[in-house]
């Protein structure tokens, strides 16, 4: 996190507890104003940061003497900048005829990487040094990504006739469920994909085909989700495999699905329950997070490329083709981090829809949830040209495939789960199962339904509000896959 500059005396001493790091350099006087220009420059290619001058770099303040002459000189130094950097300057009295002189940038991402005399700098920890020209290269290229990006590249042949209307409308209701959709939409799928940001001036973006496309032709093999069930610890043979296309929604259903017919689920008998307790080998929601980082940030310029999921005896692989963005590495993953996304715009509709936040957690928040499971934190990785996630699990300890949802599924309790796919309020269900008493329909079928986790609430902590909506878990559709194929 960037500190905030500071102005006045006061401000200084919480800022210099933090000490120097990523965004926080200390020079003695402007004498290192050379060295201190190329810190701010290493700033605006990294997340920004200060530079103070009058400080020591144990953190003590010194201050020095302000000229006229000293601000011309801060002046000049900025002007070598490339592109042009906004820099604020603040002059902070620490004693008598004695100030210090705090710098700041601000990271800009959207522009070409910085230099200063001609040379790009970055941070390492809390020292600066001459980026790479490898690295220089290829944040060029990311930069000029973040402007013209595949996603954002219109179709010229793409009409709304190739768009899945009822996709687009499930991913509405699930962005109303998350409060993150307000106001009226209606049933206007153009004026829909305008707020979605998947359409501009009448033209069909690429991020629209990854999220709503109904027609996936040779020209979108991107759009694809492989899926296998190995024996034993590497592909030399299937016990199940898949390899299907369509949108992104779907395709985590699908994967999710997979998953949950070949991960065992472990079940004990806790003390004081007569009954079995099952927990998941992974997490669901640990596992719905990977899923969705592999969907919405792989790079989608990669034609061959495809989300990929491999379950072995003794692991879980989650493949995503491109390599990690510039600025994140895997180590970084597991501790805080910035949160840099390759594709904002499919991003923002996933975000809408309720299935990520936007703040950098994601990864960290998975590690809590395997540590809390009792299982290791996933390992990340980055092999060749693509991103890998690994769930070290013994999926091989159990080898029945989990069967305990696909039984007793009724007929009514067939037709509330395939209706719930998108949420649906009591009364709908109840409509739809074709019973009359709504206390019966509550005690016998939703109650029941919501314990063995196969409905879910969009709203848990409020089960009694009257906006209230009941939507099928990838259990619940484990348990409708289970009962066609019986």
């Amino acid at each position: 996190m960037i500190p905030a500059i500071p102005t006045e005396r006061k401000h200084l001493a919480p800022l210099l507890r933090h000490g120097e790091g990523r965004t926080l350099e200390f020079k003695r006087s402007t004498g290192e104003l050379k060295e201190g220009m190329q810190t701010l420059c290493a700033f605006l290619n990294g997340s920004g940061g200060i530079v103070l001058f009058g400080v020591r770099p144990e953190g003590a303040v010194e201050g020095q003497q302000v000229t006229d002459q000293t601000m011309r000189d801060i002046a000049e130094a900025a002007d070598r900048f490339d592109p042009p950097a906004q820099i604020r300057i603040e002059r902070i009295t620490v004693a008598p005829s004695r100030e210090v002189i705090a710098t700041a940038v601000v990271s800009r991402p959207d522009t070409p990487p910085s230099t200063y005399d001609g040379r790009p700098f970055e941070g390492v920890g809390s020292t600066t040094r001459k980026m790479p020209q490898a690295k220089y290269e290829k944040l060029l290229l990311d930069r000029a990504h973040s402007r013209r990006r595949w996603e954002n590249d219109p179709v010229a042949d793409l009409s709304l006739r190739d768009i899945d209307r009822e996709e687009v409308f499930r991913v509405v209701e699930a962005a109303r469920v998350a409060g993150r959709l307000v106001g009226p939409v209606g049933r206007d799928v153009p004026g829909i994909l305008d707020r979605f940001g998947v359409r501009r001036r009448g033209k069909i973006l690429q991020a629209a085909v990854v999220l709503f496309g109904k027609q996936f032709l040779p020209d979108f093999p991107q759009c694809e989700l492989r899926i296998a069930r190995f024996r034993g610890l590497d592909k030399a043979e299937f016990l199940d495999q898949r390899q299907l296309r369509g949108p992104a929604f779907k395709l985590l259903e699908e994967a999710l699905l997979f998953c949950q017919r070949h991960l065992p689920l472990p079940g004990r008998i806790e003390p004081g329950k007569l009954e079995r307790v099952d927990r998941p080998l992974i997490p669901p929601d640990a596992l719905r997070e990977i899923l969705v980082n592999a969907l919405i940030h792989r790079d989608y310029s990669i034609a061959g490329g495809a989300i990929s999921v491999a379950i072995f005896d003794d692991r879980v692989e989650v493949w995503s083709a491109g390599a990690y963005p510039t600025g994140i590495t895997p180590e970084m993953l597991t501790r805080e981090h910035d949160s840099v996304l390759r594709n904002p715009i499919i991003a923002e509709v996933f975000h809408r829809a309720g299935l990520i936040e936007k703040w950098g957690r994601g990864t960290n928040r998975v590690a809590e949830m395997c540590k809390s499971a009792g299982i290791r934190p996933p390992e990340f990785a980055q092999v060749g040209g693509s991103a890998v996630v690994t769930f070290r699990v013994p999926v091989a300890q159990t080898t029945q495939v989990t069967t305990q949802v696909t039984t007793q599924v009724t007929t009514q309790v067939k037709a509330v789960l395939e209706a719930a796919r998108m949420p649906m309020s009591h009364e709908e269900l109840q409509r739809i199962a074709g019973i009359s008493n709504r206390e019966h329909f509550r005690k016998a079928h939703l109650k029941p339904m919501l314990a063995r986790g196969w409905l879910e609430r969009t709203i848990p902590d409020k089960p009694r509000s009257r906006l209230q909506k009941y939507r099928t878990t990838p259990v619940g559709l484990a348990g409708l896959m289970g009962s066609r194929s019986e």
